[in-house]
């Protein structure tokens, strides 16, 4: 039995990690999404001890203080994909069940396709497989549903309108988020670094190489999507199952809106406990 970890290094960056839970639990894997860090967990990870699991929730590059690169090259998907592989390596527990909220699933659909043999089940919140979101993209209303990505191509800006909170406040809450979440999560983009750090995961979408994340998932999948999400439609959403050659599981949470983890705990703990079971 591996002993708790508070950090972890690779390539000269150190993560901070909530190590929480039943130290000789079945250990799951949280990832976070753009603009939270592993406190956007906190109402369903307690949910997850009670059910004997151990969970390991990192701040993600771009998030810890200690690993953020200011190059946006540091933030495509390969880097990212292999910051968790070291989490888990590090952790020294073996397989692991992984789930991933917003562009944390993005990152857990891609572990789980590339490295099958670190991952017990998959559990993706909002975000459906890279090569499905591609797909919407090109074939639906998603493409103007995620005007934001645009945005945030641009330089400074949209650090500026992080750091300010004014226009991002409104947009998250209008999103559905909480109002003392967004003062939470807008309150440490007035670290500038920080702010890049977020951003780069978007600024560095044009580094993936086409098709390189279109690698078909094969271990057990719960993608769990939200009709309330104004960012993700449901083209994106249906067009999952095609990525996914395992048993498969897709629920729609109604009046949900995009903020999954922190909304509905509840209803995410108890899929997930049958399907990580």
């Amino acid at each position: 039995m591996s002993g708790r970890i508070s950090s972890y290094s690779r390539d000269g960056l150190t993560f901070d990690v909530r190590d929480e839970g039943p130290l000789d639990g079945t250990p799951v894997v949280l990832l976070h999404g753009f603009p939270q860090d592993a406190r956007s967990w906190d109402g369903l990870a307690p949910l997850l001890h009670t059910r004997g699991f151990r969970t390991l929730a990192p701040d993600q590059r771009g998030c810890s203080p200690a690993a953020r690169p200011r190059s946006r090259w540091a933030y495509r998907s390969a880097q990212l994909t292999a910051d968790v592989v070291a989490l888990i390596e590090c952790a020294g527990v073996g397989q692991v069940h992984v789930v991933g909220h917003d562009w944390g699933a993005a990152v857990a659909w891609t572990i789980a396709a590339q490295r099958p043999d670190l991952v017990r089940t998959l559990t993706a919140l909002s975000v459906p497989h890279p090569a499905a979101f591609v797909r919407a993209l090109l074939t639906s209303k998603q493409i103007r549903m995620s005007w934001y990505m645009f945005v945030f191509q641009l330089p400074l800006l949209p650090e500026r309108a992080l750091a300010s909170g004014g226009f991002a406040r409104r947009h998250l809450i209008a999103s559905g988020m909480a109002a003392a979440a967004a003062d939470r999560d807008l309150a440490a983009m007035r670290d500038r670094s920080r702010a890049r750090g977020g951003l780069n995961w978007y600024r560095a979408m044009a580094f993936t190489r086409p098709g390189a994340n279109a690698t078909k998932v094969r271990v057990p999948t719960l993608y769990v999507w939200s009709d309330g999400d104004i960012a993700l439609g449901p083209v994106g959403a249906r067009l999952a199952a095609r990525f996914v050659d395992a048993p498969y599981t897709f629920e729609t949470l109604e009046g949900v809106s995009h903020w999954i983890p922190e909304e509905a705990p509840e209803q995410v703990d108890a899929l997930l406990g049958a399907h990580l079971r």
